[in-house]
């Protein structure tokens, strides 16, 4: 069942996701916020598919097993691409609430993004290894845990003190996606079946994506 139910999954989430960015660089009308948005969800789904589509071909031919390597190098990616989302949300906050100044938040957002790319790309990763060390899954995913927690905040905060309707459960889509997502990057490697909850955790960012689109479609007519 998996088999055939996940790749499904997958692909309708990929289209889905880089054809609303896509959508929404297009016809945002030179909004700023929600051109950024547009292409935060190209980055989403761009970087996903690096896992994903080699996840796609295991589960269609021979097993897990015979993709250590793709889907390693799809891991990897993805790590990368994830922080780039969260600090392209961070701007999006930014935008939609103008807000100017706060450059201690800024240098916080852009130290913790940084210091996540930097263990990520450290080799005691070890990422094309099957077996990879639990500690660095950690290690790397301490900072990433901090930075989606501040974006957390700050949308919760804001879309709170604004009244914004549109935005008002963006903090809780983030809190989702970090649930669902923490324990697949810890013990998915020791227990395959954790990768299940890849898909409720791409649920979480497919209604992320949602909020800005529909948000532009009511502001951007």
């Amino acid at each position: 069942m998996q088999a055939m139910m996940e790749p499904i999954f997958d692909v309708a989430y990929l289209i889905l996701v880089i054809t609303i960015g896509v959508l929404m660089v297009l016809r945002s009308h030179g909004n700023r916020q929600f051109q950024l948005f547009g292409w935060m969800a190209v980055v989403l789904g761009s970087g996903d598919a690096f896992h994903l589509v080699p996840r796609i071909l295991a589960l269609c031919t021979t097993g897990m097993e015979q993709y250590t390597v793709p889907l390693g190098i799809g891991k990897w990616v993805t790590s990368i691409t994830m922080t780039m989302f969260y600090v392209m949300l961070y701007h999006v906050w930014r935008q939609r609430y103008q807000i100017s100044g706060q450059k201690g938040m800024t240098a916080t957002v852009y130290g913790l993004a940084i210091l996540r790319i930097v263990l990520c790309m450290m080799p005691q990763n070890q990422w094309l290894c099957a077996d990879a060390p639990l500690s660095w899954g950690i290690y790397r995913n301490i900072p990433f845990l901090l930075l989606g927690l501040l974006v957390i905040v700050l949308f919760y905060r804001s879309a709170a003190k604004h009244q914004d309707r549109a935005f008002r459960w963006m903090w809780l889509t983030i809190v989702l996606s970090f649930a669902f997502y923490i324990p697949v990057a810890l013990w998915s490697d020791a227990i395959p079946t954790v990768g299940m909850l890849m898909i409720p955790k791409t649920c979480a960012y497919v209604w992320s994506v949602l909020i800005g689109y529909f948000a532009m479609k009511q502001e951007c007519p």
